[in-house]
């Protein structure tokens, strides 16, 4: 990966939302600090950002930033892998006094900065069969539990475990409002998730030319259940592969998303941005 930042492209005609970023990890990668990182963003039309959580530190680390940037907000969560690997380290009770401490930035009280709980889920691509994957399973029931009691939005990691997500969904019940993120799936699996009252969210990965099971996914997804991201600072979209990924490189697969559905690019971000809010909340 190159060590400097992309280019910026041409701004998008209508501001949209990147519904999944890591800003701390992005500025680590690119050299650049958070606001020089959002002022990008922002120059592009990329105007807000939704900042996800994967630990305790990240968590507490996102629900200070929100605080702080009205362009930002927070989600929080024990992502799935860091569960496992938790478990695995320091045991069960350990665990456990995280996802209490999850609970407690999910009551974050102030207006507009916390907005979710993720990303939580499941990931057998990194955890094999056995405790990593069970301790997995409990953490993302645990996650699904808080966002019901605070009334929250869920972002969903799902990485070679669609049937076992589906499974804890069908068990614990679906939240009222949950995002796949960085949806991986085919046509098959878009529909169980989108009978199941999802958000599809499609990040730079779309634009890679292998993805075409990826792309026929994105097809059917109803315009009004459809959310992109980033994921940055990975999955960087074409034609910016080899750098690291930013939120102000949105603009490339706004674009090609709204050329593979034969839209208007300001259409397409028009639609973005309301379901994002409509997942988010629309007072930030």
């Amino acid at each position: 990966m190159k060590d400097t930042p992309a280019p910026l492209p041409d701004p998008l005609p209508v501001p949209v939302v990147d519904s999944h970023t890591h800003l701390d990890t992005t500025q680590e990668f690119t050299g650049l600090p958070v606001e020089e990182l959002l002022r990008r963003a922002g120059q592009v039309g990329v105007s807000r950002v939704v900042q996800i959580g994967c630990d305790v530190p990240s968590s507490r680390w996102a629900v200070e930033l929100a605080a702080r940037e009205p362009a930002v907000v927070a989600t929080v969560a024990m992502h799935p892998n860091d569960a496992a690997r938790l478990a695995d380290r320091q045991g069960r009770a350990a665990l456990d006094e995280a996802l209490r401490e999850i609970e407690a930035l999910a009551g974050d009280e102030r207006p507009a900065v916390v907005r979710g709980v993720g990303e939580t889920g499941l990931d057998f691509y990194r955890t094999p069969e056995g405790p990593g994957r069970e301790a997995q399973r409990e953490s993302f029931a645990a996650h699904l539990a808080i966002a019901a009691s605070r009334g929250l939005a869920v972002s969903i990691h799902d990485r070679d475990a669609h049937e076992a997500v589906l499974d804890v969904l069908d068990a614990e019940g679906a939240p009222d409002r949950f995002i796949m993120h960085c949806f991986s799936g085919d046509a098959q699996v878009a529909r169980a998730f989108l009978d199941r009252g999802a958000w599809l969210s499609f990040p730079g990965t779309v634009t890679f030319p292998s993805n075409e099971s990826l792309r026929e996914a994105y097809d059917l997804v109803p315009l009004d259940r459809l959310l992109v991201e980033t994921d940055a600072p990975f999955l960087t979209p074409a034609p910016q592969r080899g750098w690291p990924n930013a939120s102000y490189l949105l603009p490339h697969t706004v674009r090609y998303l709204a050329e593979r559905r034969g839209m208007e690019v300001a259409e397409l971000c028009r639609a973005l941005e309301w379901n994002t809010l409509q997942v988010y909340g629309g007072d930030w």
